[in-house]
């Protein structure tokens, strides 16, 4: 059996040696694809494997149709909108993600843009704080909840909603539950997004729902650039001066965005896993799930169907 790493944006080393510690001691052979610049070296690659890991690499049909051998594709991290998955059944092979293990990473970023943003991106002049402030936080997943765990150590009040989580499970973990995504936008200083990119998502943070956000809001997305309405948004905030948008997913519409001076922030790229802890632990969970799968037929977190 072949396992290929085939990451546009290489893991480290660590997380490299971590998977073929993994897959080796399974008896399985390691193939290295990072930093490829072409779409056929992914295509001559995948070839003759019976296994994937990817990072934000686009798995399509035609890399499908490449891989005779393939059998499960793992994308490490949480997040596998840039997977085919109707191709991927179609050509039956089981695609996995490894939820959780870029969790913190995640949400210690939002706190890093937020702080940034609450401080007037450190321009010089007053801002405010988070103590007392009410947090919404729009899905509470893996990530959501350390984000509620960190607000807590700001003093922050937190309130979550998530469509597929009982109310019973939010209040549990400390956090106010609401029942309504129209009701956390409007009660909340603060909206954290957490939500994947579905066709039910795509678009929904328009400006009806963001309209409804209290003066002096701030709006942070490390989810999905999909999920943002971004010409709405604009529209509203060339109204709601006091309306501050920070996000590390760079939007299609940057520099219309960047017209908002003191109000608008985004890193030059996705930087919601980019730490080594995340960057290992998620490689080598990517590891262990294949060869759960390949040896014993574990499909635990399997997304397609």
């Amino acid at each position: 059996m072949k396992v290929l790493i085939a990451t546009e944006k290489p893991f480290a080393q660590a997380a490299v040696d971590g998977i073929r510690k993994e897959t080796e001691a399974a008896g399985y052979e390691l193939a290295l694809l990072e930093k490829y610049t072409e779409k056929e070296q992914l295509l001559a690659a995948v070839a003759d494997a019976d296994a994937l890991i990817i990072r934000s690499d686009k798995i399509d049909g035609e890399v499908l149709d490449a891989a005779k051998n393939l059998k499960i594709v793992v994308r490490a991290g949480a997040g596998y909108d840039n997977v085919d998955l109707d191709a991927a059944t179609a050509h039956n092979v089981v695609v996995m993600n490894t939820p959780g293990q870029n969790s913190n990473a995640v949400a210690e970023l939002v706190f890093g843009l937020l702080v940034f943003a609450i401080r007037n991106f450190f321009n010089g002049k007053a801002g405010s704080e988070l103590l007392g402030k009410k947090l919404g936080i729009l899905a509470f997943g893996n990530v959501g909840r350390n984000v509620a765990r960190i607000a807590k150590g700001f003093g922050m009040e937190c309130y979550a909603y998530d469509a597929y989580c009982p109310s019973e499970a939010i209040e549990a973990a400390g956090v106010h539950a609401v029942t309504s995504q129209a009701e956390l936008f409007r009660n909340c200083d603060v909206v954290s997004l957490h939500i994947p990119a579905t066709p039910e998502t795509r678009k929904s943070i328009n400006r009806e729902m963001v309209s409804m956000m209290k003066k002096n809001a701030i709006l942070v997305n490390t989810a999905r650039k999909e999920v943002i309405n971004e010409e709405e948004l604009i529209e509203l905030m060339n109204e709601r001066l006091d309306l501050k948008y920070v996000t590390d997913i760079m939007p299609d519409a940057d520099c219309k965005f960047k017209e908002f001076d003191g109000r608008y922030f985004s890193t030059p790229k996705k930087m919601g896993a980019q730490t080594a802890e995340a960057n290992i632990n998620a490689g080598i969970a990517a590891a262990q799930q294949i060869v759960g799968f390949l040896r014993d037929g574990i499909t635990k977190y399997q997304v397609n169907k």
